[in-house]
């Protein structure tokens, strides 16, 4: 099996074990089970369980972001692009998989032990946040509108998680509603 395939099996095995049941709760020995790579060919690609985790949550965030902005991209409006994030976090929400954002539960079960975890939640925070502020600025809102929209959002997606409904997703859509309504954000 050359690199690139072993590389995405234990990738795809780890995203699953380790979104599914949590980073600690899952040893290496059943990574190379759910993937079908040799032990030996993992510890060569990923030398420790925390470059495997590192390669999981980098492949996540960029996947998370492509899979987001595309869908909110597509609305004809600024307005509607901001809309269409609450729109994609209900979808999301509704998956049978759906056990929360993978870099809070990461963040909650390593942040503190772990300053590499705690970084790479960091940056897709940052950027996911910033992605809001370019549709804000776009729609002709200020900065601070942006930091709103985006706390609605992550409220949504740990009270999703909580609660197990895709329903907070609609709740946050409401209020950005609101909040593009009182800072004057038209279509």
């Amino acid at each position: 099996m050359d690199a690139q395939t072993a590389t995405t099996r234990l990738l795809d095995a780890a995203a699953e074990l380790f979104y599914g049941r949590g980073i600690q709760a899952v040893g290496m020995d059943e990574i190379r089970s759910a993937s079908g790579v040799s032990l030996k060919r993992l510890y060569q690609l990923f030398p420790s369980k925390e470059s495997l985790v590192d390669a999981y949550l980098r492949r996540r965030d960029i996947r998370w972001r492509e899979s987001l902005e595309g869908h909110a991209d597509a609305q004809a409006t600024p307005r509607e692009r901001i809309l269409a994030v609450f729109d994609w976090l209900h979808d999301w929400f509704g998956e049978a998989d759906f056990r929360g954002c993978g870099f809070i539960n990461s963040f909650g079960e390593l942040g503190a032990t772990s300053p590499a975890v705690a970084e790479i939640a960091r940056v897709h925070k940052d950027a996911f946040r910033r992605y809001i502020g370019r549709l804000v600025t776009a729609a002709g809102g200020e900065p601070s509108l942006a930091d709103q929209l985006a706390l609605l959002a992550e409220g949504a997606m740990t009270t999703a998680a909580i609660h197990g409904s895709s329903d907070p997703a609609h709740q946050a859509k409401d209020a950005a509603r609101v909040l593009l309504d009182a800072a004057g954000v038209k279509g």
